[in-house]
């Protein structure tokens, strides 16, 4: 059962499946002269070419000898990787998990992929351990990747480790591909940003960070919240205090305006996304800044 990426059809129809079309028509760029089965035009014959390729029948109607040339068929490589630890499987809105948001965009982007007729991977993985699937073409496979990235996301598999995630991709894709990182918030120290630079230079790279819950909102104030990590309960006062709530809100923004700095340094493109509705913007958004920022 294609459960998850049914899901994320039924959203992607629900919001925008014009735009989605019209992504998947213009996201991959350039025609390449080759062999293929789409005619592109005809040239005069030169020598060394393929008689084969000689039109006969063009040729005849303007007396000079023309070849046909075709499009060549270029497919693309997405690799997912997705963290996967335990923080990812904290709530990013009232009882439904991060896990279910990163799901989304990956099942969003995969099927994207899916429909140009792309090659899909995924590598996943938290601190203890990193797993990868080989790239594949179609929705069976990219429902089983889907799949394992829910399976290896729980509160009692490893603590997220963004770095070792992206380091182990570091050390075992070789292929170029284009690279879609999707995490929880962390910041970007001096060593991962190295790590990314390497990405960067042999991949196209774009980065989705996914949001949790406000534990100082209102809407949680009678909620017992417990952190994934340590286990233990959120005192009560935390949702009632406004001034950690304004504090709260702060850093958030600090946090984010430093990683979206360093990503732009490195030259990686970026969204952040908090819920549903704003995935599939987020990813639309994402990859039309990803196509401008090829051209430049």
């Amino acid at each position: 059962m294609t459960v998850h990426l049914t899901r994320v059809k039924a959203r992607l129809t629900i919001h925008a499946h014009r735009k989605v079309r019209g992504l998947l028509e213009g996201e991959y760029a350039a025609l390449h002269a080759g062999r293929s089965m789409d005619f592109n035009d005809l040239r005069e014959y030169v020598r060394g070419d393929d008689v084969k390729d000689i039109d006969w029948k063009a040729s005849a109607r303007s007396r000079t000898l023309l070849v046909k040339r075709y499009a060549a068929l270029r497919q693309h490589t997405i690799q997912l990787v997705v963290s996967t630890g335990r923080s990812m499987a904290a709530m990013h809105e009232r009882d439904v998990p991060k896990r279910d948001l990163a799901i989304t965009v990956a099942g969003v982007i995969g099927w994207l992929a899916v429909r140009h007729g792309d090659l899909v991977a995924v590598a996943w993985g938290d601190a203890d351990e990193q797993h990868q699937n080989p790239p594949k073409r179609g929705e069976l496979p990219l429902e089983r990747n889907l799949e394992a990235i829910h399976d290896a996301t729980s509160v009692d598999a490893g603590a997220s480790d963004v770095r070792e995630l992206i380091d182990y991709v570091v050390r075992t894709i070789r292929r170029r591909t284009v690279l879609v990182i999707i995490c929880d918030d962390f910041a970007i120290d001096d060593v991962t940003a190295s790590s990314l630079r390497r990405l960067a230079v042999q991949h196209e790279v774009l980065f989705v960070t996914v949001g949790g819950v406000d534990p100082t909102s209102e809407e949680f104030a009678l909620d017992d919240l417990r952190d994934v990590d340590s286990g233990q309960l959120l005192p009560e006062w935390v949702a009632d205090d406004d001034e950690l709530r304004q504090q709260y809100a702060d850093l958030l923004v600090a946090d984010a305006t430093t990683l979206k700095r360093r990503l732009e340094q490195l030259g990686i493109v970026h969204t952040h996304v908090s819920d549903h509705a704003a995935a599939i913007k987020g990813v639309f958004d994402l990859l039309e800044h990803h196509r401008h920022a090829r051209r430049r």
